[in-house]
């Protein structure tokens, strides 16, 4: 049987595995494996990192997840507030841009190892390398330069920067948020990263025009992987559907691995890559809170007919919701499990 590192290499590769990589971002669960609240638990990288470990023992996927919650690049960015739930992940409770002018005084962190916060972090993804001995990929997360503004202004802001404000003033921020980005990935390679998913929720056919993916927000992505090598990183959704995007990505970036949404077709997607890159698909798991486990059943097996075909496939998930019961998440595993099976013919 192969480890789940060795699964995923495999794929990587344009080689079979014996079955269907399968990978399960489940977060905010580690606290409540723990017995303890999301604020205490997020408080400590090593807390972090023992419940991703345990999650991963307790239901037998391919790889751990090397973060906390995406509000945490704000953090790095200076913001001073975060606002806890008891059953959901933490969120922005300070803007640190509060007036477009600020972005003429924002600094990006030279070094993130200086960031108490980031050493947390960096702590987790050290302890989880040295748990799973290479069996089991880490893999850790960036916001794209083009989305990172909605962390660090709202979203309500950024588009308005981005739709009508002053160009000079939204190229500055840009500017500024690649910079953020590609020091984040050399910061998160250097703890021990194996994977990380660039995602750019704001840059998705879902909030933006195809046209105004063309012009502003792919120059961006092109920009913040410049030179970088793109090996280790997937392009995720970010929640948002990017199908409409696969073809000029592949075309113009060096990024060979991509995480689509839910609701793009995953056929139109395989049909779009053509076997040039690897595809990852998420199940919609919001769904998984209240679906009945035959349906469960039934959306894995159907997930996994049209991808695995042909290799260079991975299942996963987006980000699982608190809510979701523990017999729903078993049901999708084990179904993923058996239904990602190769035969020896490939299929």
């Amino acid at each position: 049987m192969m480890t789940g590192m060795e699964r995923l290499q495999a794929v990587m590769a344009g080689r079979l595995p014996d079955r269907v990589p399968v990978l399960c971002n489940l977060l905010d669960q580690g606290a409540r494996e723990l017995g303890m609240g999301i604020r205490e638990y997020y408080s400590r990288g090593e807390n972090v990192a023992e419940g991703q470990l345990r999650m991963r023992e307790k239901y037998g996927y391919d790889g751990v997840v090397g973060m906390f919650y995406v509000a945490m690049e704000a953090e790095f960015f200076g913001c001073r507030s975060i606002v806890y739930a008891d059953d959901g992940p933490p969120n922005v409770g300070h803007l640190v841009i509060s007036r477009p002018e600020d972005i003429e005084t924002l600094q990006v962190p030279e070094d993130f190892n200086e960031i108490p916060r980031f050493r947390e972090l960096a702590t987790c993804i050290r302890i989880m390398k040295e748990k799973l001995a290479g069996n089991y990929p880490v893999t850790c997360l960036v916001t794209g330069s083009f989305s990172l503004p909605a962390l660090l202004m709202g979203i309500t802001g950024w588009m308005e920067l981005f739709l009508c404000g002053d160009p000079a003033l939204r190229e500055m921020l840009l500017e500024k948020c690649s910079l953020f980005c590609r020091r984040q990935i050399a910061a998160l390679r250097g703890a021990g990263a194996d994977l990380i998913a660039y995602t750019s929720s704001v840059a998705t056919s879902n909030i933006i025009t195809l046209r105004q993916f063309h012009e502003l927000a792919l120059p961006t992505i092109i920009r913040d992987l410049d030179g970088l090598g793109t090996g280790d990183i997937i392009y995720f959704n970010g929640g948002g559907q990017i199908n409409p995007h696969l073809k000029i990505l592949l075309e113009r970036t060096d990024l060979r691995a991509f995480y689509i949404n839910p609701f793009d077709s995953l056929s139109e997607a395989k049909l779009a890559l053509d076997g040039k890159a690897l595809l990852v698909a998420a199940i919609n798991d919001i769904r998984l809170i209240d679906w009945a486990a035959e349906k469960i059943e039934s959306e894995v097996g159907r997930i996994m007919e049209q991808g695995k075909q042909g290799g260079g496939f991975v299942f996963s998930t987006l980000m699982m919701p608190l809510a979701i019961p523990e017999q729903n998440i078993r049901v999708m595993l084990e179904a993923a499990y058996r239904h990602g099976c190769y035969h020896q013919d490939g299929t």
